[in-house]
């Protein structure tokens, strides 16, 4: 146990000198100050447990060691310091006295450096304003320039000199403001620049909208101006080709052909002054319209970089103002004004276009103005068809026909196709025509009005030049006959000549300046005159020939007044071979259709004397005024026929004028439907009774229709031919007459019958009524063996011919 004991104690001995180094190192880092002390002063509580209050015993045991060794020290050296205070006091005193002098000194040094200090630094500030104002000099060279071109750039805007003003903001960007670019006032510069710029393009797009408008309102004035110049360049080429003896004429200018003189577009040139001089002198576009505001908008753009945005908006807009001057009036085929402003306002347009196009480079193209030009051609072309369509007046046709052909010498002269346009004229002479062919229908409906239908007397020779200068009549026996004569026309046949000789002059002008060749002028007169005749004439013609007042004498003046004018075609043809120098014989040449349309009226006005001619035959007709019941004639033929038949002979006598068919014929229809109409009276099924007096009657008037037909009223008939119109009555009343039934019923069907003619059903008809008046008159009849014998006879002969009526019928 003591062992133990033993062992324990030398154990703690170790401990305690291990807890000893440890504190002994531990003050070691504490006195030499090394920090931080933490980590340290951890180690000794990590390192020993339990170990503060050994700590601190330990710590105060060192400090009141080195508080011993600090009282030895001072204990050593406390003399020496008592002497070092002794010797520090007496040096004190002489301190006092040299700081005093040192004060002097220093106060002496201060008021004598005080000048030289405010002499010196005058000096800096006089160095430090020569450097400033060296600076400052350098920096208004550098910056001079800049603002004196800002200056100009001012300036240059206040005098709307736009494209200068670029230019020097140009310079100014790449030149002077680069250099300044530090300074205040440039950056202000810099940023108003592109704001100068937008200013520049809006002002420059406002001139150009100026333009626009203004480009608008004289439109008309360039076009009438452009058609005035191309129009006198024309006359002058005419004049010239006269003078030097060559034609101008398809050879000389062709629909694919350019004016002459074409590079001029604006002026037109004379050859000499004597060859032609206008009346004034015509301005030119630019005289009438400043183009200036489109070369500047397009310098300002192209500057700008925005040549392309310039470009699209004017074209855009000029394509509008297209539409709008392609635009027409409602009224505008009222009035020649109207189609020529319409024109003057496209060819205006147009004009500007084309001198747009060359003098500038490649603000419109040839390939947008041809887009445009055949836009614009297809709206012209449309609104001229429909508005001629509307004009009624052939000289607002004409006139409008002359201004088509400037308009399209005028665009041509500038380069555009106007191949479109001269289609568009053979419409408009279709129309022409048609509105000529109406003018001319009611100067032919004035003149048949106006014309008393009776021929021309004349009582002298100048009488007859008039005429004769008006239509060419000839007739060799008419000029050996002595004045006074008559020709055998009337006053209607000079005035329908004359009227469609004018007819042919008017349709000449529309084919004047279209550039066609003589052939096809002839061709177009003489189907224009061919519709006139055919057409229009003709129309007229057989209206006349309809209307209620015209009666036989009429009629017959009108088919001799035909018959001249169908021999006059010739030398209508003459007339047009004259103008065109066209031989009628030519191949293709049309031929006049005037001889068919004279004929249809010849026909027609026969027919109309046929059917007035039977009318009045009617009308006699009428007044007729049997007693079909008296027993014995009068003796004479009735009143009625007697006055028809001298009125057919006094209208015939009228009738010798006429060629002799058209006379035969009417005296044939005439007579024919006499013996037609009398034969209807006799089996009109309203007359029941009829006597043999009355039959005897009517005999007699029979009698005198064959004497008027055996008189021969018209020359010409060949034997009896007249009188064959009436042979079916003669026959019919034959048979009743003479009562040779037996003959009739035996020769029925012969070719050789005397009675061929006789119909059986009108013989039946005719004989029933004669039965009934004989009954009806003899009532006694039947006590009288003769009249019974003449009773059964009838009644025998009535059912033979209802034997033969039937045989017919089922033969049928």
């Amino acid at each position: 146990m003591a062992g133990e004991c033993g062992e324990e104690t030398a154990g703690a001995a170790v401990r305690g000198l291990q807890e000893d180094a440890i504190f002994d190192n531990v003050f070691a880092e504490i006195e030499i100050l090394e920090l931080p002390l933490g980590s340290t002063l951890r180690s000794v509580y990590d390192d020993l447990p339990n170990a503060h209050q050994r700590f601190m015993e330990k710590l105060d045991a060192r400090i009141r060691n080195h508080d011993r060794e600090i009282e030895k020290m001072c204990n050593f050296h406390h003399q020496g310091f008592v002497d070092a205070i002794t010797e520090l006091l007496k040096v004190r005193a002489e301190a006092e006295k040299l700081k005093v002098q040192v004060i002097d000194t220093n106060r002496r040094l201060q008021d004598a450096g005080k000048e030289m200090i405010s002499q010196t630094e005058a000096g800096i500030r006089c160095r430090i304003q020569q450097r400033n104002i060296a600076t400052v000099v350098d920096r208004l060279q550098l910056c001079l320039p800049a603002l004196e071109m800002y200056s100009k750039l001012k300036e240059q805007m206040n005098v709307k000199r736009y494209y200068s003003a670029l230019k020097t903001m140009e310079q100014l960007e790449n030149i002077y403001l680069p250099k300044t670019d530090q300074y205040r006032f440039c950056q202000i510069m810099v940023e108003n620049l592109p704001k100068l710029r937008e200013e520049i393009k809006e002002i420059s797009m406002s001139d150009l909208k100026d333009f626009l408008e203004s480009i608008r309102k004289h439109s008309d004035k360039i076009g009438e101006t452009a058609m005035k110049q191309a129009q006198q360049q024309k006359s002058f080429n005419i004049a010239l080709h006269k003078q030097t003896g060559t034609s101008y004429g398809k050879s000389g200018y062709t629909i694919n052909d350019r004016i002459p003189d074409q590079e001029n577009r604006f002026k037109w040139k004379q050859a000499s002054e004597d060859d032609y001089e206008p009346e004034e002198e015509v301005l030119t576009a630019q005289d009438l319209v400043d183009f200036s505001p489109v070369y500047r908008c397009l310098h300002i753009y192209s500057i700008l970089g925005d040549r392309e945005t310039f470009e699209n908006y004017y074209r855009k807009q000029r394509r509008k103002q297209a539409r709008l001057v392609l635009q027409p009036q409602a009224s505008m085929h009222e009035t020649v004004e109207g189609y020529r402003r319409y024109f003057s306002q496209v060819a205006g347009f147009f004009v500007v276009e084309d001198h747009i196009l060359h003098v500038t480079q490649g603000l419109v193209t040839k390939a947008y103005t041809d887009e445009l030009w055949n836009m614009a051609l297809s709206k012209l072309v449309a609104v001229l068809r429909t508005h001629s369509s509307y004009c009624s007046d052939p000289d607002i046709v004409l006139e409008l026909k002359n201004l088509i052909v400037v308009f399209a010498d005028t665009l041509q002269s500038f380069g555009f196709p106007v191949n479109r346009l001269f289609d568009l004229l053979f419409e408009i002479r279709d129309q022409y025509n048609e509105t000529l062919l109406k003018k001319w229908a009611v100067l032919f409906r004035e003149i048949f009005e106006a014309d008393n239908y009776s021929p021309i007397p004349l009582t002298n020779e100048e009488e007859y030049k008039v005429v004769i200068c008006k239509f060419p009549y000839q007739d060799a026996e008419f000029d050996k006959q002595t004045f006074p004569k008559k020709l055998p026309i009337s006053q209607s046949v000079p005035q329908i000549y004359m009227q469609v000789k004018e007819f042919i002059y008017a349709s000449l002008k529309f084919s004047e300046s279209l550039h066609r060749s003589s052939t096809e002028i002839d061709d177009m007169l003489r189907k224009s005159t061919n519709l006139l005749l055919t057409r229009t004439l003709s129309s007229c013609l057989q209206n006349l020939i309809k209307k209620p007042h015209i009666g036989l004498t009429e009629l017959v003046q009108i088919i001799i007044n035909t018959t001249h004018l169908e021999q006059a075609c010739k030398y209508l043809e003459d007339f047009i071979t004259n103008i065109t120098n066209i031989s009628p014989e030519t191949v293709h040449t049309t031929r006049l259709y005037g001889i068919s349309t004279f004929k249809d009226a010849r026909h027609s006005a026969e027919g109309e004397i046929y059917t007035k001619l039977n009318q009045k035959i009617d009308e006699f007709i009428q007044l007729a005024d049997y007693d079909w019941t008296m027993s014995e004639p009068d003796g004479r033929a009735s009143g009625f026929l007697l006055d028809l038949i001298n009125f057919l002979r006094s209208t015939f006598q009228v009738f010798t004028h006429l060629p002799g068919k058209v006379a035969q014929t009417a005296c044939m229809s005439a007579c024919k439907h006499l013996s037609t109409s009398l034969t209807q009276m006799l089996l009109d099924s309203d007359l029941k009774q009829i006597s043999m007096g009355a039959i005897q009657q009517f005999n007699l008037d029979v009698i005198q229709c064959e004497l008027f037909a055996s008189s021969d009223p018209v020359p010409g008939f060949q034997g009896d031919t007249l009188q064959l119109a009436f042979i079916d009555l003669r026959q019919l009343l034959d048979l009743f007459m003479v009562w040779d039934w037996s003959t009739y019923l035996a020769d029925y069907g012969q070719p050789s019958s005397k009675y061929l003619r006789v119909n059986p059903s009108t013989a039946l008809t005719l004989l029933e009524k004669i039965k009934d008046t004989n009954k009806k008159n003899n009532i006694f009849s039947q006590f009288r063996k003769n009249d019974r014998d003449k009773q059964k006879l009838i009644e025998t002969v009535v059912k033979q011919l209802r034997s033969l009526v039937n045989g017919m019928s089922q033969h049928s």
